[in-house]
């Protein structure tokens, strides 16, 4: 039940009230420095997510200095579909690694919040099957590439509702967000507004990034 309020809740995130302020324009295909590819949550609106996509990508620009960024949304249902997860995962990875060949100096700061961060967690080779939303992994990014990705930023991370979090070459550059009772994140969490609290932390992580690249 927490579940499907939380669910129900991220979905009138999408009112008019919200969707008419401005968020930073998504762009792909361009070499620059960095590639900021970002995997909204179930049902967000917003250019590259009203919640965590829009806001860190905003704060990005204003802690990276000295580089230009770009960035991508990353194309996939991001509804309850079994396969929606699955698909985010493989578009993701796909995604990097067309640019990676395009732009050879480019890196990457991955973006993931609730189930994109499932997408995110997938392509960097931790399972998401059996969390919220998440599936099996159905492609990862080459290892010949982990390199280039500089920082990974997840919230409200459903692996972390069944005692998973990033371990391996990723684990010094992921900074994983979960905010006090999300029942997406917090095995017995009870605060749904929790869940939709991930705007407050753009600064924070925006800052984590900032240091990694």
């Amino acid at each position: 039940m927490r579940i499907r309020l939380c669910l129900a809740a991220l979905s009138l995130v999408g009112g008019a009230g919200l969707t008419a302020l401005s968020a930073p324009a998504a762009s792909a295909a361009a070499c620059s420095d960095i590639d900021v590819v970002a995997a909204r949550g179930t049902f967000e609106p917003g250019t590259l997510g009203f919640i965590v996509g829009d806001p860190v990508y905003s704060a990005l620009q204003k802690k990276v200095t000295g580089k230009s960024l770009s960035s991508y949304k990353v194309n996939y249902p991001a509804d309850l579909s079994l396969t929606s997860a699955a698909q985010g995962n493989s578009d993701l990875v796909n995604h990097v690694k067309s640019q990676a060949a395009a732009c050879p100096n480019q890196r990457f700061i991955l973006v993931g919040y609730s189930q994109g961060a499932n997408v995110v967690d997938n392509s960097i080779g931790i399972s998401s099957a059996g969390a919220v939303v998440g599936s099996p992994i159905v492609a990862t990014i080459p290892a010949a590439l982990e390199p280039r990705v500089s920082a990974v930023l997840l919230f409200g991370n459903p692996i972390r509702a069944l005692g998973k979090s990033v371990t391996g070459v990723y684990q010094s550059r992921t900074l994983d967000t979960c905010a006090k009772g999300d029942p997406i994140c917090e095995s017995g969490g009870g605060d749904v507004g929790a869940h939709l609290s991930y705007r407050d932390d753009a600064d924070a992580a925006a800052s984590f990034a900032a240091g990694k690249v």
